[in-house]
């Protein structure tokens, strides 16, 4: 590769659409402002993009693995009339305690862990300084940091706006490479 693979993670449900509480329908999707733009601009500038989520509605038996990966194809069709596309979304449907006894555990994947993050950079090569992820919890920017990436707290609002001020701060304090 001719460049280095930089790469993008994204929390789902309070980062790319509203969390409204166990969201697993297209038609429940609530799109956060600037999120679809914001995907369509990464992938046009050659940046690989995942989703990195927890469905612990699976293990709760509101919805099925299948109504997740069905959400998830559905999404990256939205994304693509931005010119845009997901790359992988990973998805743990674990929770310790939960009613359904096949998805009960303690998974290294769950968010805090950082299992799903690496598990992604591990499969398609990626280097941790050419890695960030944006969520909207603590929970979420420890994963980060326990992958050995940059986290970002996305507070709401407008997601490409939020990410252009990531870039503008980048730019400001390190003068290196936006990534």
């Amino acid at each position: 590769m001719s460049r280095r693979q930089l790469a993008v993670f994204f929390d789902r449900d309070g980062v790319l659409n509203e969390d409204t509480g166990y969201v697993h329908r297209i038609e429940d999707v609530q799109w956060i402002p600037g999120a679809r733009e914001l995907i369509g601009q990464l992938y046009g500038d050659g940046r690989k993009l995942f989703v990195v989520t927890n469905q612990s509605g699976v293990a709760r038996g509101y919805y099925t693995e299948a109504d997740v990966q069905k959400l998830h194809r559905e999404m990256n069709r939205e994304f693509s009339k931005y010119g845009g596309k997901i790359e992988e979304f990973f998805y743990c449907p674990h929770l310790q305690g939960a009613k359904i006894a096949a998805y009960d555990w303690d998974c290294p994947c769950r968010k805090p862990a950082p299992g799903m993050i690496l598990e992604a950079m591990r499969k398609y090569g990626l280097e941790r300084e050419n890695c960030l992820l944006i969520g909207d919890s603590r929970r979420d920017i420890e994963a980060a940091e326990r992958a050995g990436i940059r986290g970002f707290l996305f507070p709401g609002g407008n997601l490409l706006e939020f990410w252009n001020s990531i870039q503008s701060e980048q730019r400001e304090s390190d003068g290196k490479q936006n990534v």
